[in-house]
């Protein structure tokens, strides 16, 4: 039963940052699971087991996370269309190629990209208005399935999502209010992380018992969060996601440089 009111809890924290901060979550579930419970006494639990409880919370966190922002009107179909249908087929192309590239050197350039993605959460911007009417935005197309590309096949050929890396190209470098790109970002990862459950559903990689705990707390956790998000300043959402991203880039470099 422990085991069990554990994961509750990770899938609570995991979820309630999904909502604040538009991300899938994988970035925080997944160490998550992988050290906490040994350190509170408890059996690890295997990188199989991690990755099929990690696709869950994905599935489900992204699709609590698109309802509350959708309420919120900080969700663009046109762009999470245009970015989720690309960086679904350019991640498995990039899948499909990554045997022809060293995986130590695509994960020191993810790493790096990851690095730079911080960096840009931490640069000043003009002040965004509080609230941006979505129906009204308007983007680049070649910059939103640019970035969308890009990031989908490195992703795929190191094995990483990097849907965390899309927030701050969204807003530097495709000009999406901050709002708007943590919204559409759920929706966006939603069409990969669907991919990813249906795969590992049917060839049994999911401990179902395990992901109940995590379905019944990422929903309301990630509402919350969510709602939060929208009550939270842009300046300080940004900052908090530019701590995260920096966090996940020194793990993918340490991966790089240590394995």
């Amino acid at each position: 039963m422990g085991i069990y009111l554990l994961i509750a809890l990770l899938g609570t924290i995991c979820g309630f940052f999904s909502g604040l901060l538009g991300i899938g979550g994988g970035i925080i579930m997944a160490p998550l699971l992988l050290y906490v419970p040994p350190l509170l006494g408890f059996e690890p639990l295997s990188m199989h087991t991690v990755a099929g409880l990690t696709i869950v919370q994905g599935l489900v966190a992204c699709i609590s996370g698109v309802i509350v922002h959708k309420r919120f009107n900080s969700v663009s179909g046109r762009l999470a269309g245009w970015m989720g249908i690309t960086i679904f087929i350019a991640a498995l192309i990039g899948g499909a190629g990554s045997e022809y590239a060293s995986p130590h050197v695509l994960l020191l350039i993810f790493g790096m990209l990851a690095l730079l993605a911080a960096i840009l959460m931490f640069k000043p911007r003009k002040q965004e208005k509080k609230t941006q009417d979505v129906s009204e935005l308007s983007f680049s197309l070649w910059r939103a399935v640019s970035a969308a590309g890009s990031v989908g096949v490195l992703g795929g050929m190191v094995g990483q999502g990097g849907s965390f890396i899309l927030i701050p190209l969204m807003t530097s470098f495709v000009h999406i209010p901050t709002r708007i790109a943590i919204g559409s970002n759920l929706a966006i990862v939603l069409l990969s992380t669907t991919a990813g459950f249906i795969g590992k559903a049917v060839t049994g990689q999911i401990e179902w018992l395990l992901a109940v705990p995590i379905v019944l707390t990422v929903i309301p956790a990630t509402q919350i969060g969510g709602i939060l998000s929208h009550k939270v300043p842009v300046v300080k959402l940004r900052k908090i996601l530019g701590v995260l991203i920096a966090a996940a880039a020194v793990r993918i470099l340490i991966s790089a440089f240590w394995g």
